[in-house]
């Protein structure tokens, strides 16, 4: 079956077969683990029934960095840990990295889509790691919950704004 060029304009296909040059993307290059460490310092103590259950803390930090021209590697840091010193269940820390490309993402959204969207690709991969690491240490799997990265995000250039707000000038 043929189609005319007014056909696939109509179905947002550019004209004779050309790529559009203006859309927007966000291209995940690769995706990998970049430092992992899990701990169990009370086993086999810690794998008995606990009277009451662990106290559990998760931290999430995102870092950037440029690459090559619209390549970024971002990388998400998942810290936590259950129970307390001197009954520490078990804790981890994970660096889950990626490289990205932008293209044709205005200057002034690269920003929030690095540090929302990016890691927001990259953290199903990061909890699934680490729900089989705490699994394999002899524990039920430890599903972190979702996070929103774009009210983190927000929450962030809030903080920043003022810190810098604060800040008096030295003269």
């Amino acid at each position: 079956m043929a189609m005319n060029a007014d056909e696939g304009q109509a179905a947002g296909k550019p004209p004779n077969g050309q790529a559009s040059q203006n859309n927007a993307s966000l291209q995940c290059l690769a995706q990998y683990t970049k430092d992992f460490s899990f701990e169990n310092p009370n086993a086999p103590r810690s794998l008995q029934p606990q009277q009451q259950p662990p106290n559990i803390s998760v931290q999430v930090n995102v870092n950037a960095k440029p690459l090559a021209q619209g390549d970024v590697e971002v990388e998400l840091l998942i810290e936590g840990k259950a129970g307390e010193a001197p009954n520490l269940l078990f804790a981890f820390e994970l660096v889950y990295g990626g490289v990205f490309r932008l293209t044709n993402i205005p200057e002034d959204s690269a920003h929030p889509v690095i540090m929302i969207e990016c890691p927001r690709l990259l953290f199903p991969f990061g909890r699934q790691i680490i729900a089989d690491a705490v699994r394999q240490g002899g524990f039920p799997p430890l599903f972190i919950d979702p996070i929103d990265f774009a009210g983190l995000y927000r929450q962030r250039v809030s903080e920043m704004a003022a810190a810098q707000g604060q800040q008096t000038p030295t003269v």
